[in-house]
């Protein structure tokens, strides 16, 4: 068994890894995008690595930096099964049209025709159950918390040995998804160690938090905006924020009705909230009991989804114009493009301007420059002074922290032989080796 990295080793972004069962038989685990200084040190994304006796793709998600190479993947050549969870088959066809958009084409006949072809390559699997396939391995999913989807990959190889692959843990309490849960064994655990050296927030303190935001946007009638994924996080906000909203109405006897827009300026997230809608039979358990009384907590009544160009432009001016006190979510997560973009560059020298960043921002991104307190950010070239107040509230982070990653590694029945550490910074990486050390890891 050997493992070779070509994406998110060494970096947080561009996770591929690929697994040789023997000297002739190998296998993919994800095949994503590069982002921020990980795209400045890889600024093509073309495949370069030889696809001789890779029999099949294991996804663990639909994030960009998990799956965003796979046209490449498929102009190289590659032919063979894609294997993933039932909920990542219906996603991905969105994801893919995004991707293909920005890297291939925008001719839709193109990307319709290359959609049809992933579409033949996918094989959706159950959760919890072993399937054989290629090379004369055996294959079991677990659901890995992080986004509606996402999987933790258990391969047995033919001599028996087993390697897990982690791909993107989710954090305990999310408030959608089941948490994940450890496999009973590993001869090599390929794990994800993005907040490997940080404890988030715990979810009473998130909510509080965020709550104080909202009221702050009530009161000053100014604009929070949410750089959020169109995939997970977004969805998990909303979740909470009809929670917050309808808390203060009670307390305050009234509807918010015209007291407050909450807008999702992205058509992705729109229909990403749609497929999670649908697909109620995978959230969590306490999702399942507020389905009992809500039978849609990811709509509310002062909730506004923006559709094509026009109307985001429209909706951009109306906010600037009549200073309406707003919530808006949108992408992209990082600030590296999409229509978060044109919120920054209008509102973020407004005092009562608020900006929430709930995930991770990759060093070199704007959002990392905003984030960490720069008195201005450059966005497509030009500069911006920053008066909007900055907020981080970590606990909504669709990654376990280290805490959670060293619950993941010690649910094992049998301790794990090896731990290799990947999508993780380098300081990340060491603080969650030295954590993993002091347990007696062997971490490679």
């Amino acid at each position: 068994m050997k493992l070779i990295h070509h994406g998110g080793h060494l970096g947080v972004t561009g996770s591929c890894h690929q697994l040789w069962t023997d000297d002739e038989h190998s296998l993919l685990v994800d095949c994503g995008t590069f982002q921020g200084d990980d795209a400045r040190d890889h600024p093509n994304p073309e495949i370069k690595f030889s696809l001789r006796g890779i029999e099949s793709l294991l996804l663990t998600h639909v994030h960009i930096d998990h799956c965003g190479r796979i046209p490449h993947l498929i102009a190289a050549g590659f032919e063979q099964p894609i294997y993933c969870s039932g909920p990542t088959a219906r996603l991905l066809p969105l994801v893919m049209q995004d991707a293909l958009k920005i890297g291939f084409t925008r001719n839709q006949r193109l990307i319709d025709k290359f959609n049809d072809k992933i579409a033949k390559l996918l094989q959706p699997l159950p959760y919890h159950q072993w399937h054989p396939i290629q090379g004369g391995c055996k294959l079991r999913l677990r659901p890995a918390g992080h986004v509606l989807g996402s999987t933790i990959f258990e391969v047995e190889l033919p001599n028996g040995q087993m390697a897990v692959f982690s791909g993107d843990l989710g954090p305990r309490h999310a408030p959608l998804l089941t948490e994940f849960s450890s496999p009973e064994r590993a001869d090599l655990l390929v794990m994800e160690s993005t907040y490997g050296n940080r404890i988030h927030e715990g979810r009473a303190d998130r909510q509080s938090r965020l709550e104080a935001v909202l009221r702050k946007t009530l009161d000053d009638k100014g604009v929070t905006i949410i750089p959020a994924f169109s995939l997970g996080r977004t969805q998990d906000i909303l979740f909470e924020m009809n929670g917050i909203f309808e808390a203060i109405q009670k307390q305050q006897g009234r509807s918010l009705m015209k007291q407050v827009d909450v807008i999702v300026d992205s058509p992705l997230a729109s229909r990403f909230t749609q497929i999670y809608d649908d697909l109620q039979e995978f959230w969590s358990a306490e999702a399942q009991g507020v389905l009992k009384t809500d039978d849609q907590p990811l709509v509310f009544e002062n909730l506004t989804t923006v559709g094509d160009h026009q109307e985001h432009l429209a909706t951009l001016d109306q906010l600037v114009k009549h200073k309406l006190p707003a919530v808006v979510v949108a992408g992209s997560g990082m600030c590296t493009g999409g229509r978060v973009m044109n919120y920054l560059r209008r509102l973020i020298g407004e005092p009562t301007t608020d900006i929430v960043f709930c995930g991770y921002q990759a060093r070199g991104t704007p959002g990392s420059y905003i984030q960490r307190g720069s008195d201005w950010v450059r966005l497509d070239g030009r500069k911006y002074q920053i008066r909007a107040d900055v907020h981080q509230l970590s606990g909504y982070s669709a990654h376990a922290d280290q805490r959670d990653l060293l619950r993941f590694v010690a649910g094992f029945t049998e301790k794990p032989y090896q731990i290799r550490l990947v999508h993780g910074e380098y300081h990340v990486r060491k603080a969650l080796e030295a954590e993993l050390d002091q347990r007696g890891y062997h971490v490679d």
